[in-house]
């Protein structure tokens, strides 16, 4: 058990050693997890054994979960909402689509069985959230049009049509389902899907609003049940466990709730962990010794479907809306491949029908492709296409964004014998970006001026610019319990502590502290794990 924890540890930390990497070659950071798997896997260096279909399957349908919710709650409404229609028909129709066009390609050009095609089809026809919002966030793609908002809500939503498509042709094909049984599935994977989603997330709303979570850890834990939730309930009435996922998700995050920016961060950090679980569990999977058996048919339908199916559905579908066709062309290069399709894949192994080819390394070889070539050259072709947009923030388009303006007030007060007494405003030496916007003398309070003169005692209040993070510094809280060699101490007088104290939180009151501020017990200090040396 401990061997396989501290194997487990070591990839971990390679595979954060490999985004760092592939972020500064310009290669799609989840196809180095997948290669790394194929790296340590059966027929890689380490020879790592695995070819356990139904747990990999199981494995990586419940990371899927998560992706799936994240990339609705992480999605922020406000900015996608003018493109949503766009992006849903994408998502849905384009999916069909190009479900069809490739099944059509594999029947006719490459002489597949005709199920068999359309199975192909369906489980390629998604594109890959976890790689298009990883090729949005890393790269700072700031596009014009709200293609980014576009892109988000295509590949967030349009895995749960896949997978629809992908078990309604397994049905087909173990002659286990009738006309009726057709269409009530087909009725249910949309409907209940639906129905279950938007349920769920306003079930969990009315939940919140009556009982408070004490702690933010807590909430963590609440939002995870309900992403499980949100899956597996409609599943139980053959519902679209991944649509009711998505849909949950994109309805809570846009929703006022406690701790959001908490939650969004905590999940950003779980759907990484599962995509690094995900991907590099189906490299492990693989066994590159046989893509060569299988790479003329996966060549001929990777460039089928990157250079003529999906074109084909995007232009249909966006044309319609007037969408300039910089950003046709743009959408069309966007429809990167990724985990979804091989999960799906999975899927189809496990099954009992019988196919004539070898889908997994069929669909590997294409998801490799995929990410390689489209992943790789996206940001090239935004610039070449001149589809980025220095005025616009694709962060925007994240719930993790913060609209407030990053301005702090710094307060001081000039004490006796200050060289600032007796001087006007304008010959001071004030912090860089920063701007004296008041004076308060007693009861009196000045909007200063270049020749307002100061005088011992005045209070100074000043803005300027923060940083959303700083690096090399952290805070962190202390409170004074009894028996403290702190307490009743002055802040003057410890010069001995490695630590500064930023304020002080006493009851209900926010102290700023000087060097005469006593503290007390029960004080709590903010504390900066870094001091700030003044001349």
């Amino acid at each position: 058990m401990s061997g396989f924890l501290l194997i487990a540890g070591l990839l971990m930390i390679a595979c954060i050693i490999l985004n760092k990497v592939s972020s500064k070659i310009g290669m799609p950071m989840l196809l180095s997890f997948i290669l790394l798997g194929m790296l340590v896997g059966s027929d890689g260096l380490f020879k790592i054994p695995f070819d356990n279909f139904i747990l990999a399957e199981k494995l990586c349908s419940a990371a899927l979960i998560f992706i799936m919710f994240y990339g609705g709650f992480g999605t922020k409404w406000n900015e996608a909402k003018p493109v949503a229609v766009k992006a849903i028909c994408l998502s849905s129709l384009g999916t069909v689509m190009t479900a069809g066009l490739v099944g059509l390609f594999c029947h006719f050009v490459l002489k597949i069985s005709l199920l068999e095609s359309f199975l192909i089809g369906a489980v390629i026809s998604s594109t890959d959230a976890a790689s298009v919002f990883s090729i949005l966030r890393s790269k700072r793609l700031n596009l014009r049009f709200k293609t980014a908002s576009l892109l988000e809500i295509e590949s967030g939503s349009n895995d749960p049509f896949s997978y629809m498509l992908t078990i309604i042709l397994l049905s087909l094909a173990s002659n286990s389902m009738s006309t009726g049984s057709f269409y009530y599935m087909l009725f249910a994977q949309i409907v209940f899907g639906i129905l279950f989603g938007f349920g769920i997330g306003i079930l969990t709303m009315l939940f919140l609003k009556r009982f408070t979570i004490s702690s933010s850890g807590f909430y963590a834990i609440f939002m995870v049940s309900i992403a499980i939730i949100s899956f597996s309930l409609p599943t139980l009435f053959h519902g679209n466990g991944y649509l009711s996922t998505y849909i949950t998700g994109i309805f809570l995050g846009n929703q006022r709730i406690n701790n959001k920016l908490e939650l969004v961060h905590f999940f950003d950090g779980i759907t990484g962990l599962m995509q690094m679980l995900l991907f590099f569990l189906l490299g492990l999977l693989s066994f590159p010794s046989q893509l060569p058996e299988v790479a003329l048919i996966s060549l001929c339908i990777a460039l089928f479907l990157t250079f003529i199916a999906r074109p084909i559905t995007v232009f249909a579908i966006l044309s319609p809306f007037r969408s300039d066709l910089r950003q046709k062309l743009l959408v069309s290069w966007s429809g990167l491949r990724g985990a979804a399709s091989i999960v799906f894949s999975t899927m189809v192994v496990t099954h009992p029908a019988i196919h004539d080819n070898d889908i997994f390394h069929i669909v590997f070889f294409i998801v490799l492709f995929s990410l390689l070539l489209q992943g790789t050259f996206l940001p090239h072709l935004a610039k070449k296409l001149d589809m980025t947009d220095q005025d616009s923030d694709v962060m925007k388009t994240f719930n993790d964004y913060i609209d407030e303006l990053p301005v702090q007030f710094i307060q001081f007060t000039i004490p006796p014998s200050h060289e600032w007494i007796g001087k006007e405003i304008r010959e001071l030496t004030l912090p860089p970006n920063s701007l004296l916007i008041l004076l308060i003398r007693g009861a009196e309070r000045i909007v200063p001026n270049g020749k307002t003169t100061l005088q011992c005692n005045d209070t100074l209040i000043l803005s300027g610019m923060s940083s959303y993070k700083m690096n090399q510094m952290q805070l962190y809280e202390k409170k004074l319990e009894h028996g403290s060699d702190l307490i009743e101490k002055t802040i003057s007088n410890l010069s001995q502590m490695e630590e500064l104290v930023i304020l002080i939180r006493r009851g209900e009151e926010i102290i700023i502290p000087n060097g005469d501020t006593v503290l007390l017990e029960h004080d709590i200090l903010v504390l900066s794990s870094e001091k700030l040396l003044l001349d």
